[in-house]
């Protein structure tokens, strides 16, 4: 009986004698004399010892077994899953002028028709909540509140087909956040509102000069206001998209909020990502500005940085878990304005990477995303597995122009996943 093959083992900072061992697979960590890592790696544990350490998936019957277990995983997960999750693009129009945006090569005044949208409705019903799947929409845009109407249309149905059926319907906003205001919150909580990811850049001065209204007004006091005005109705998570010269000023933003009587306990996950390249099927990674991979230097210090900022305040940070990509789920997918279907909302600046249509369903993907991609010796001996999966199908297509090789994130994991692990404990609720 060996340790697991998914677990890390760091040394103990206060003392030369203990160390860590974590499961990626579990989440779990425990402090280990090495006496007893030791016994754990010539397999001369206790019956006792060996039973703990099973608890917590650190140690296992057979390493064979447990690699063909994570090689079926998906596999038993789209066989069991009981969700029909759905990004809901409902225009790629957009109140804010962000220079960055990603979605800037395709965007423009295009919105979701009543056609469409009632497609969409059949289809969720017809394959879903028929067969007793739990809907979860994530409405995104551009900026989909300026698509009330067509939420309506979409929502109103399927929460009374969801009723009628015993499942349930969830709505999540991804939105700039400049027209949540709290009438327009009470007005969709009926139709199963539960919470919003809201994009915050900093400080004030950073935010309004990455994230203005196209009048070029700033948007930071507004959202702020808006996130004030609604935290008591539905989940605010915040997000925020840093750069490597101004990833040091966003606990400021952190400051200002709570400063502002925005209590860490009444928000979601809050976390930062670094500014990413612009969607173009014609650009590949060429060392751009926009396009900051994982194995950036400056990633690297920034992500644990701002985790520990984040976590010191009080607020909610993400911790690794384990999780695949939407690609590998069946029952994951995007809609788009138009009605074409994507297995990733980053996959829309390429039209050969459609799916589909609402009107003739969903095609064979598996070679054009390269599905299951992880499942090659290297990464099922890597014990990042677990939290990987092979990484963002996106950043090989940036790279390559096509999806060919995984996306790496052990030279990541390495450097930064036990700062990340250790600060989450230290930081967590009682």
């Amino acid at each position: 009986m060996p340790l697991s093959t998914y677990h890390v083992t760091w040394p103990c900072s206060d003392s030369a004698n203990h160390f860590l061992l974590y499961s990626t697979r579990k989440g779990s960590v425990v402090r280990v004399s090495a006496p007893l890592l030791d016994a754990a790696r010539t397999d001369s544990l206790t019956d006792e010892e060996k039973s703990a350490l099973m608890e917590l998936l650190l140690w296992v019957d057979d390493t064979d077994a447990e690699r063909r277990e994570m090689n079926s995983l998906v596999a038993k997960t789209n066989a069991e899953r009981k969700r029909f999750r759905a990004v809901v693009v409902l225009n790629l129009d957009c109140n804010l002028a962000c220079p960055y945006c990603y979605e800037d090569t395709f965007r423009g005044k295009h919105f979701m028709s009543y056609e469409t949208a009632d497609l969409f409705v059949e289809m969720v019903i017809r394959d879903h909540i028929t067969q007793g799947r739990d809907i979860v929409l994530d409405l995104y845009g551009g900026e989909p509140l300026l698509s009330v109407p067509t939420i309506k249309r979409i929502a109103e149905p399927l929460d009374a087909a969801a009723k009628d059926a015993g499942v349930t319907l969830s709505c999540f906003l991804f939105t700039n956040g400049t027209l949540l205001n709290r009438p327009l919150v009470e007005e969709l909580l009926p139709l199963g509102l539960t919470g919003a990811l809201i994009t915050l850049d900093g400080p004030r001065e950073i935010h309004d000069s990455q994230r203005p209204f196209v009048s070029g007004r700033g948007s930071f006091d507004l959202i702020v206001g808006n996130v004030r005005s609604v935290r008591d109705l539905i989940e605010i998570q915040i997000n925020g998209n840093y750069t490597e010269g101004n990833y040091r000023r966003f606990p400021e933003m952190l400051d200002h909020l709570i400063a502002s009587g925005i209590e860490p306990a009444r928000l979601g996950l809050v976390q930062f990502s670094p500014i990413s390249e612009k969607s173009s099927p014609s650009r590949h990674h060429d060392g751009m500005a926009h396009c900051q991979p994982v194995s950036d230097k400056s990633i690297m210090e920034a992500g644990p940085y701002l985790f520990r900022e984040t976590a010191l305040r009080g607020f909610r940070v993400p911790v690794p878990t384990m999780g695949a990509c939407m690609v590998e789920f069946d029952h994951d997918l995007v809609v788009n304005y138009d009605g074409s279907l994507y297995k990733c909302p980053a996959f829309m600046g390429w039209p050969e990477l459609s799916v589909g249509t609402l009107e003739s369903g969903v095609s064979d993907y598996s070679a054009s995303h390269n599905l299951l991609y992880w499942q090659n010796d290297e990464c099922l001996e890597c014990p990042y597995l677990p939290i990987c999966f092979g990484g963002c199908r996106l950043n090989p297509l940036l790279k390559n122009g096509a999806i060919n090789e995984v996306d790496c994130r052990r030279e990541f994991y390495d450097a930064t996943l036990e700062q990340i692990v250790l600060m989450g404990q230290v930081c967590s609720p009682s």
